[in-house]
């Protein structure tokens, strides 16, 4: 049998932490919480997890400044950020930093598994700053969406969503979750709002001439696809 796949999780709201343990463990991975950032550090070293789970705001050690002290040991375990700091300069300065993906709260557990498994799958590898599917590639520099010989801007949510797809392609995303992630809590959001900003996409995908489109997984929700792969 082979050995779990282990995920150490920094956070020191112990709610939070003892919710995506449970959660975690019950898809088969071993974990363990830290609640302070240079108890991680040192934990780290002798648990050998093979992702991390790292709140921004920690006693001890921030987690920006733990970030960067695995990564001066040369140590490119996946990395993944959960915070409630979802301002842009926020997500760059995370990434920039060596974090391998970024999730604000609240988030979905069903996003959150999605992300783990393949950051662990991936073994490291970075998610793309700018991530391309098909013809299609967004920019997070200057929120564009652009294909050979053509771009269009987008609006904050729109290059949310767009995001959280492309990341995702080929796997549904719930409309549930794209309200959660990119309304967070405004009381005000309805998954008309969903529809409304993916109607928006579609329209500028058939402007860059796109070979990818957005499909919709009826009582599920959405998911990016190549044109010839169909529905």
């Amino acid at each position: 049998m082979a050995a779990k796949q282990k995920i150490l999780i920094v956070d020191d709201d112990a709610n939070i932490a003892e919710l995506i343990s449970l959660y975690l463990t019950k898809e088969c991975y071993e974990t363990m919480i830290v609640n302070d950032g240079e108890e991680a550090l040192s934990v780290f070293k002798t648990f050998q997890p093979n992702l991390i789970l790292l709140d921004l705001m920690l006693p001890g050690m921030d987690g920006i400044t733990l970030l960067k002290e695995v990564r001066k040991k040369g140590c490119f375990v996946p990395i993944l950020i959960l915070t409630a700091k979802s301002e842009l300069e926020d997500r760059v300065l995370g990434l920039e930093s060596g974090a391998d993906y970024y999730l604000t709260k609240p988030f979905d557990m069903q996003e959150l598994t999605a992300v783990v498994k393949t950051l662990v799958r991936r073994k490291g590898e970075m998610i793309p700053e700018n991530p391309s599917f098909g013809n299609i590639t967004l920019y997070q520099a200057d929120y564009t969406l652009r294909s050979p010989g053509k771009q269009i801007p987008l609006g904050k949510k729109e290059y949310d969503i767009m995001r959280i797809l492309m990341i995702n392609h080929e796997q549904v995303v719930s409309k549930e979750t794209l309200l959660l992630k990119v309304w967070g809590n405004d009381a005000d959001a309805v998954e008309n709002n969903v529809e409304v900003y993916i109607s928006f996409l579609r329209k500028k995908l058939e402007f860059l001439d796109a070979d990818i489109m957005i499909a919709t997984s009826r009582k599920l929700g959405y998911r990016i696809v190549k044109k010839q792969g169909g529905i």
